[in-house]
């Protein structure tokens, strides 16, 4: 039964930092032109890939 709810809370903070990660994202690229946002997808695939 503890390992049911730990899974349960485990998916709620996955989901709490999706949700986060997409606000930053939102916000980051809002107002942005398609070139400007390109760029900006490009940068940030070359840092994970270097993480």
């Amino acid at each position: 039964m503890k390992a049911k709810e730990e899974n349960q809370k485990t998916e709620f903070d996955t989901v709490q930092t999706f949700r986060k990660i997409k606000e930053k994202i939102s916000k980051d690229l809002k107002g942005k032109s398609f070139a400007e946002i390109k760029e900006y997808l490009k940068n940030r695939s070359s840092k994970l890939h270097t993480e």
